[in-house]
């Protein structure tokens, strides 16, 4: 395994990482929430009570990235992959989310750093997920 070292960015990895976590200590201090996305979406339809934290939430999500962009010079993403495997993946993804009771910023980000066991559980199973899935690609399917 070789490092992309032009890629290599971990000022600006510590800087997103550090901005995460103040969101999610930020968001349970003040509102007593997990930022789960999954779990912030998934009460946006149909809406709760009480949800404008949540549409904020997801408008930060949305915004944010379109902001950087105004911003910044960010790197265009390569896409390899065809649409229906994109909208596979993202069903699959959602389909995983909720039979998890959860997502990896509301298990990996809220969860661990609270001790939950069942968050300890579900981010061993993302990753073994994971990186059972990219062997597959790499080693079998040679994607």
């Amino acid at each position: 395994m070789t490092i992309a070292w032009a890629s290599f960015t971990p000022f600006s990895s510590l800087i997103g990482g550090l901005m995460i976590g103040a969101a999610a200590v930020l968001l349970m201090a003040t509102l007593g929430r997990i930022a789960g996305i999954s779990g912030i979406l998934g009460a946006l339809v149909p809406p709760a009570p009480g949800g404008a934290w949540r549409v904020a939430f997801v408008a930060g999500l949305v915004l944010a990235p379109w902001l950087y962009r105004v911003f910044a010079t960010p790197h265009a993403p390569e896409i390899t992959v065809s649409t229906p495997v994109l909208i596979l993946a993202g069903l699959l993804v959602g389909f995983g989310s909720r039979l998890g009771s959860g997502c990896t910023s509301g298990h990996g980000v809220c969860g661990l750093s609270r001790g939950a066991p069942r968050s300890f559980a579900a981010v061993a199973v993302f990753m073994a997920t994971a990186m059972a899935v990219v062997a597959v690609m790499r080693h079998v399917i040679g994607a």
